[in-house]
């Protein structure tokens, strides 16, 4: 009879844990630096094609970040399940950026201007996402609600126009 039990328990909890893992895209692992490449968005997906707009000069670094779509886990330092980091480009780029599995997620753009590695609000740009308002008020940081989108297993195309104070 123990047995029994104990292993439905064991059967019950690995059924948990993958269902928990399958559903939420929070479970895929986090830091993950990748080198850009389209190849993502020329299959099926899934990916998000990004058409990267208003880009102000070609010095620096664009530094392209997915996150989980919940509010835990967006903007927070090493919470990024994927990162690219491509040369700027001044005007317009398309960057590919692959997703785990399907979900909700949300993505942060930088334009690190003088390539030192820190936020210097007077010069380096940012974008996200649905392209929400970003103003001193909020200090850049909109909430998760106004960035998070849904994705399926296609290669979503998405638009995020780059914003500089």
């Amino acid at each position: 009879m123990t047995n029994r039990i104990s292993g439905r328990v064991l059967r019950l909890a690995a059924a948990a844990a993958i269902a928990m893992g399958l559903s939420a895209p929070a479970g895929a692992q986090m830091r993950n630096e990748i080198n850009h490449s389209v190849t993502p968005c020329q299959g099926n997906g899934p990916a998000v094609w990004i058409h990267v707009t208003g880009v102000q000069g070609s010095s620096g670094t664009m530094r392209i970040q997915l996150y989980p779509g919940t509010s835990a886990d967006w903007l927070e330092t090493g919470r990024w399940i994927n990162r690219i980091e491509v040369p700027a480009r001044n005007g317009a780029m398309q960057i590919c950026m692959p997703v785990p599995r399907p979900g909700n997620y949300a993505i942060a753009i930088r334009h690190d201007k003088n390539n030192n590695g820190r936020t210097d609000i007077t010069s380096d740009g940012g974008g996200m996402s649905n392209n929400p308002s970003i103003n001193i008020f909020n200090l850049g940081k909109p909430g998760i609600d106004k960035t998070r989108f849904s994705i399926g297993r296609e290669v979503l195309p998405m638009s995020i126009r780059m914003r500089y104070m």
